[in-house]
């Protein structure tokens, strides 16, 4: 029985049109495919009209579906090329390797076996180690090397993928040069990828010997990787009873397969692709060149540079036909002179960086993404099977005009139109349920609420990710309130639940949102931690004021807010009691985040409380001197407390009696990044000059960074009008004190420089002083 072996590289162009020209030359009864057989019952749709590549065969397990494995086919795939053949002329098309059930299980086992103690008795028998993974084998770089090449890409794509000729020569060849290779491997037999190997290579040996004895007198075909080629030559086959000692009693886990579209960016070596190639867009083009009739190696070239000139146009960089012209000539010489067989990419590429991009790289990589790699998204007919999750999504970026696509775009929505909140929804719902198609992004100068932009990008990973999430649910909106609910009973956050509220907002969730409410009142009323406590009020606060942008209904929130707005202030005051500095950090910002979301809503109820708990904290002593600052500060803007009040309270904070970090601290927590107060109140800004210099030169040194980070927040031009303002407080015998002290001034000038750049002074030099 005849069987031909065709040993191929993953995404060959040459490989893939010397496969059809085999297959014409000896059509095949039956063409086996190196591929899980899982993808046998899906085969058939890859000769529908609607597949169109890329596209990839998705295995994963059922019970866990993170564990999953793609077979990627583009135009130019080999296996690509023979499943069409084969689908088209009637012949049965298998695939032949080890099935994704075993291989899976295997993995399985694997991961859950318990890792070697460190500290074993010496008595006890010895365990036996794992055998350590050798150095990765790459057979196209021996090869490579052997020839005298040091690029293993431009040695295949010179040897295989351009050479024309008898496909069985060349395929029997490869199958020599192979088996050279495999003879010549060194790794020892345990070796993980050695082993793997090895149990795959017996499998489909299996399904030969099936294949074989069913039919005795049908020609198989069979299109496997490279490597293998040569243990699947039947008369080289070992005894069927010495052939199986690694397939027998493997374990099982339920699989499922579906087909999902890929990228062209996906087949490259870049994304981490074990199979992948260096340049998909080239490869696609190279293919489309030796699919015609009579391939003319000059119009390789020229089409080509075509293509870059009118992407380089795209970017408004000037290509001119006759630029064109040159560089292909010139690309044709390059091929010439490195005795290559034809012009490869790298001919082309100098080509067009000399000549269209007069010796610049870099206008070439703007296209190189576009080209050489290539933005292509393939698709699968509405027949395939997919999750019911995908199955939703996909009708709801058909109904929405939200067409995925592997280029990155960026989206503008306008919330007050219903199309373009259903997408927004549509968007949140997705990443709360882990599917990262979009990533929200920054609105630019709008500062509205109505206006969300969005940068999208579509992966093949995310069919995984919507294959996990269908454990939710079958439709992305019920998933997603599934997925809410189960995240707020899970978590004791009281930050992270006020988050979730606003996230089903968002997504409109209604029922997600009662899920997360419940449990936020819950853990809320057990909840002794005010900062926890604080730190909820800013994002349900943002979720009552914006929620009407949505439509929706925020009552219950406000509910919510109210309740853990009162039991914040009602602790407070003991809160802030006896804190140290790391704790007094955590409770201003707490403080500050609330206040911030309170201020958005202007409610007559809460803020008496609120403001009744911060007039708690502002005056004690007792307090810690960056709490009492901010809350004094807070009351003051809102009116709350007069000048004269303050000042009596900064006075008291920053005089000789109180600590002197603490008092840093207080001034810290009052000031917090704005200088207007200094700069318009000549009182407030006397009590800080007077306190900073009444200190003395141990705790001015110690205090000078935390006093310096205060006043680094403000702007350049705040800080020279403080400056000023100091030069005016009126201290005229500050000079002559200086030189009745005794001190050098020609001496201090450099330091008294330095002082006043910090702080804003303009230094005038008079008569050759400063």
């Amino acid at each position: 029985m005849p069987v031909d072996v065709y040993g191929v590289r993953h995404h060959g162009p040459g490989s893939a049109r010397a496969v059809r020209a085999a297959l014409e030359e000896q059509p095949p009864d039956l063409v086996l495919i190196e591929g899980c057989p899982e993808l046998d019952a899906i085969v058939d749709l890859l000769g529908e009209v609607d597949m169109v590549p890329p596209v990839a065969g998705l295995v994963y397990a059922v019970e866990e579906p993170r564990q999953a494995t793609f077979y990627p086919l583009a135009h130019f795939s080999p296996e690509w090329v023979a499943a069409r053949w084969a689908l088209a002329h009637g012949a049965p098309v298998r695939f032949l390797d080890l099935p994704a059930t075993h291989a899976f299980a295997l993995a399985q086992e694997v991961a859950a076996a318990p890792e070697p103690a460190e500290d074993r008795d010496e008595e006890a028998e010895p365990v036996e180690e794992p055998p350590v993974p050798s150095e990765r084998l790459d057979p196209i770089g021996t090869l490579a090397a052997t020839a005298g090449y040091d690029d293993a890409e431009r040695w295949w794509e010179d040897a295989v993928e351009q050479r024309h000729g008898s496909p069985a020569e060349r395929f029997a060849a490869i199958r020599e040069a192979m088996a050279a290779v495999r003879s010549a491997d060194t790794r020892a037999h345990d070796d993980p990828e050695v082993r793997s190997n090895a149990r795959r290579e017996q499998w489909m040996r299996r399904v030969l010997r099936a294949e074989i004895k069913a039919a005795p007198e049908a020609r198989i075909a069979v299109v496997c990787g490279a490597w293998h080629a040569p243990a699947l030559v039947p008369a080289d086959f070992p005894p069927a009873s010495r052939d199986a000692d690694l397939i027998t009693r493997l374990p099982r886990t339920k699989v499922a397969a579906a087909w999902t579209p890929w990228t062209a960016a996906r087949l490259s070596y870049a994304s981490g692709y074990g199979a992948g190639v260096s340049a998909p867009g080239w490869y696609q083009h190279l293919f489309d060149h030796l699919s015609r009739p009579d391939p003319d190696p000059r119009d390789l070239a020229t089409s080509w540079l075509v293509r870059v000139a009118r992407t380089l146009r795209e970017e408004r960089l000037d290509a001119s036909t006759a630029s064109v012209v040159e560089a292909a000539r010139l690309a044709e010489t390059l091929a010439t002179v490195r005795g290559r067989p034809s012009v490869g990419l790298s001919e082309l590429d100098d080509a067009a960086e000399t000549v269209l991009c007069e010796g610049s790289r870099l206008p070439l990589d703007l296209v190189h993404r576009r080209l050489v790699v290539g933005e292509a998204l393939g698709s699968v007919p509405e027949s395939a099977p997919v999750v019911p999750l995908a199955a939703d999504l996909t009708r709801q970026q058909r109904s929405l005009r939200l067409k995925p696509t592997a280029a990155v775009q960026q989206v503008d929505l306008d919330l007050r139109r219903e199309s373009q909140l259903a997408r927004s929804v549509l968007l949140h719902r997705l990443e709360l349920l882990g599917v990262p198609w979009g990533e929200v992004a920054d609105t630019g100068r709008t500062t509205g609420t109505f206006k969300e932009s969005w940068t999208l990008e579509w992966r093949p990973e995310l069919a995984v990710d919507l294959v996990e999430a269908g454990i939710w649910g079958t439709t992305i909106a019920a998933a997603a309130a599934a997925r809410a609910a189960d995240r707020a009973a899970r978590s004791a956050d009281l930050a992270e639940l006020a988050a979730l509220v606003s996230t089903c907002l968002t997504a409109d969730l209604p029922e997600g949102i009662e899920a997360v409410l419940d449990a936020l009142d819950a853990r809320a009323a057990v909840q002794h931690d005010v900062p926890a406590l604080l730190a909820t009020v800013e994002p349900l606060a943002r979720t009552c004021r914006y929620g009407d942008v949505r439509g929706a209904d925020t009552a219950r929130v406000r509910t919510v807010l109210a309740a853990t707005v009162v039991r914040a202030c009602v602790g407070l005051p003991m809160a802030c009691a006896s804190l140290d500095d790391e704790a007094a950090a955590e409770m201003v910002t707490a403080i500050a985040g609330a206040q911030r979301g309170l201020s958005l809503l202007a409610d007559q109820e809460l803020d008496p409380v609120w403001t009744e708990a911060l007039e708690a904290v502002s005056a004690p002593d007792h307090v810690a001197g960056g709490v009492a600052g901010r809350a004094t500060r807070i009351l003051l803007d809102a009116g709350r407390i007069d000048a004269d009040t303050t000042a009596h309270r900064m006075g008291r904070r920053l005089s000789l009696a109180a600590s002197a970090p603490q008092a840093a601290a207080w001034l810290s927590g009052f000031l917090a990044g704005d200088a207007v107060l200094l700069v318009h109140d000549a009182t407030l800004l006397g009590l800080v000059d007077t306190w900073v210099s009444e200190l003395d030169e141990v705790e001015f040194e110690d205090l000078l960074p935390l006093v310096r980070r205060t006043f680094a927040d403000f702007g350049a031009a705040e800080r020279r009008t403080i400056g000023e303002q100091l030069s005016r407080l009126g201290r005229p015998g500050a000079v002559a004190a200086l030189v009745d002290s005794g001190i050098d001034l020609e001496q201090a000038r450099p330091a008294l420089h330095t002082v006043a750049r910090l702080v804003g002074w303009k230094v005038v030099a008079h008569d050759g002083a400063a």
